[in-house]
C-alpha cells in the first residue's frame, strides 16, 4: 500500500511519569491501570494535552488535573465509547454555545488511522458526484443539487449533470434523519430519485439514475483551467476545489500555461473548496503573486508548551520560488478575483488572507466558512509523540487503531491578521441561483461573469438576479473523512524537549 507523510516528525518530548501506583510526579503523563480498557482514551488524553490548541482552556486537559493514577483512570473509565471522549474533551462548550457557534467546530476522529491517512491524500470510496443539501421549505425533507461531477468518474458516465435535482434514494424520500444513511452510509451503489424546480416549487420526476462508488478514487482538484480573451485581455479561470499536495506540479503546469497564454489577470474559483495541505495553499498564493522568499505568508501560532519551543524561522511561512520539485511559475499579480461562498474554508481562506497584505483581494460570492486553525494526524504512537509517521506504522499500538485530527495552531497573516472566524466577507456580494447555476468557466456563468464584468468595466448583458438562492446546510465533501480540515505539512523540529 502507497504510503503518505503529512507531518515529519523528529520530536523529543520526554514525559516525566511516575515511578509508581500513588499519584503523578513531575509532570503531566499519568497512567491508568493495566487492568483498564482504556487505550484509546489514554492516548486520546495524553495527544490532546500535548497538541491541542485550546488545552489550556480545557479543566479536564490540564497538566495538573489529576492527582493520582487511580483519578485518572476513573477519568477514562467513565465514558467508554472514545468518540464522545474525545469530543467531551475538544473545546465546544456545545451546552453553552450552541454547536454553530461553538470554538472547536472542526477538530475530529476516526477509529481508523489508515482511512484517515488516505483521506488526506484526496483517496476516498467516491462515485464522483458532488452536491449540496437543502431543505424544502418548513420541512425537514431534503433535497439535494448537483454542483459539479468529476471527470472519468461513474457519475460522469451517466445522465447527471451541474444543475440537476434529486429528492429520493432508492424510492425513500430523503429527510434530515435519514440522508446521511442513505447518501454517505455503506451502500456502494444507491439510485438517486430525481426532480425538477419551477415557480420556486420541487417537483419529483420520474428520471432516475444509479450511481456506483469505487474505492480508492482521487478527485484532481483542477476541474477547469483555461485563459479567456475578454476584451482582449487575458483573464485566467481556475476553478480549484481541494488543496491536495499530490498535485502541486499539476497546478504549477497550469499556471505555466496561463503565463504562456498571456495571461494578465486571474479569477480563481474556491467556491466548493473545502480546504487542504497548507504547504499547497502557499506555493498557489505564490504562482499568484510572486516568489520573493523574504515576503511572509504566513505566521504560526501554537499552544503555549508548543510555541515556547519553536523558533521564529520554523514559525514563519514565506512564499515559494519552487514546487520542490520545479520552480514556480508565477504570474506577479497587483489584484487576483477570488469566487468565494460558504462552502469555502481552511486553505482557501488562508490564501485570501495570506495574499491580502500583498494585493488586491477582490472577493465575489458569499461569506467563507471562517475556519483559520490549522491540524495535525496523531496516533497511538508514544514514542514520537503521537505523529503520525508513515515509517514508523509497525510502533502504532496495535489495540488501538483511532487517529484523530485536531486543531493545533492558528494562521496569520504578514500583518497579523486572522480573526476570521466569521468568515471573510465578500466585496461582490452574490449567491448561486438554483435556477441558473450555468456551466463552470463559461463566461456567462453568472459569478465568473460577475468578476469578468469587474475585470472590462462594461455592464454585462447578463441579469444577476437570484432567483432562488444556493443555501445548503451541508455538502457532499463535507461528508469525507477529508471534511474541511486544513492540515500542517511541513517537517518539524526534531530537538524539542518539553516536560
Amino acid at each position: 500500500m502507497k504510503k503518505y507523510f503529512f507531518l515529519f516528525l523528529g520530536l523529543s518530548v520526554l514525559f516525566m511519569s511516575c515511578s509508581d501506583d500513588d499519584g503523578i510526579k513531575n509532570g503531566p503523563s499519568p497512567d491508568p491501570d493495566p487492568t483498564a480498557d482504556v487505550a484509546a482514551q489514554d492516548f486520546m488524553w495524553k495527544a490532546m494535552n500535548l497538541w491541542y490548541f485550546w488545552q489550556a482552556d480545557v479543566p479536564d486537559l490540564a497538566d495538573d488535573r489529576f492527582s493520582t493514577n487511580a483519578e485518572y483512570t476513573a477519568f477514562l473509565e467513565n465514558n467508554s465509547n472514545p468518540e464522545n471522549f474525545y469530543y467531551s474533551i475538544c473545546n465546544r462548550h456545545e451546552e453553552i454555545y450552541g454547536e454553530e457557534t461553538a470554538i472547536d467546530r472542526f477538530s475530529f476522529a476516526n477509529e481508523d488511522y489508515t482511512e484517515l491517512v488516505s483521506s488526506l491524500s484526496g483517496i476516498s470510496q467516491s462515485n464522483g458526484l458532488e452536491f449540496g443539501l437543502g431543505l424544502i421549505g418548513d420541512t425537514d425533507n431534503v433535497f439535494g443539487f448537483v454542483q459539479y461531477i468529476w471527470p472519468d468518474s461513474d457519475a460522469s458516465t451517466k445522465d447527471i449533470q451541474r444543475g440537476e435535482f434529486f429528492t429520493r434514494v432508492d424510492g425513500v424520500q430523503l429527510t434530515v434523519n435519514n440522508y446521511i444513511n442513505l447518501l454517505f452510509g455503506d451502500n456502494s451503489t444507491y439510485t438517486l430519485g430525481m426532480a425538477t424546480v419551477a415557480d420556486n416549487t420541487i417537483s419529483d420526476s420520474d428520471k432516475e439514475v444509479s450511481l456506483t462508488k469505487i474505492e480508492n478514487q482521487i478527485e484532481n482538484p483542477i476541474l477547469v483551467a483555461k485563459t479567456l480573451d475578454v476584451n482582449g485581455t487575458k483573464v485566467a479561470y481556475l476553478m480549484y476545489n481541494r488543496f491536495l499536495s499530490s498535485f502541486n506540479e499539476d497546478l504549477n503546469d497550469a499556471f505555466a500555461k496561463f503565463k504562456a497564454d498571456g495571461a494578465t489577470e486571474l479569477v480563481l474559483d474556491m467556491r466548493y473548496n473545502p480546504g487542504g495541505s497548507v504547504n499547497t495553499s502557499r506555493l498557489l498564493a505564490s504562482m499568484i503573486y510572486g516568489t520573493n522568499t523574504s515576503d511572509v505568508y504566513i505566521k504560526q501560532r501554537w499552544n503555549a508548551k508548543i510555541q515556547a519551543e519553536f523558533s521564529d524561522e520554523f514559525l514563519t511561512d514565506y512564499f515559494a520560488n519552487s514546487t520542490g520539485a520545479s520552480a514556480i511559475n508565477s504570474l506577479n499579480l497587483s489584484r487576483i478575483f477570488v469566487i468565494a461562498t460558504g462552502d469555502s474554508a481552511s486553505a482557501s481562506e488562508l490564501v485570501m488572507n495570506g495574499l491580502d497584505p500583498y494585493i488586491n483581494v477582490i472577493h465575489i460570492g458569499e461569506t467563507t466558512r471562517g475556519k483559520n486553525e490549522f491540524s495535525i494526524t496523531l496516533v497511538d504512537d508514544s514514542e514520537n509523540n503521537f505523529i503520525y509517521n508513515s515509517d514508523r506504522e509497525g510502533n502504532i499500538n496495535s489495540q488501538n487503531s483511532w487517529g484523530l485530527q485536531p486543531l493545533v495552531g492558528r494562521n496569520e497573516n504578514a500583518d497579523g491578521f486572522y480573526d476570521y472566524t466569521s468568515g471573510l466577507s465578500p466585496e461582490i456580494e452574490l449567491s448561486e441561483d438554483l435556477t441558473n447555476l450555468g456551466v463552470l468557466g463559461d463566461v456567462n456563468e453568472p459569478l465568473l461573469a460577475r468578476a469578468l464584468q469587474e475585470i472590462s468595466g462594461a455592464s454585462a448583458k447578463i441579469d444577476f438576479t437570484v432567483e432562488m438562492p444556493a443555501e445548503s446546510f451541508t455538502s457532499s465533501r463535507l461528508h469525507t473523512p477529508l471534511k474541511d480540515n486544513m492540515f500542517l505539512d511541513k517537517p518539524l523540529p526534531t530537538n524539542l524537549e518539553l516536560e
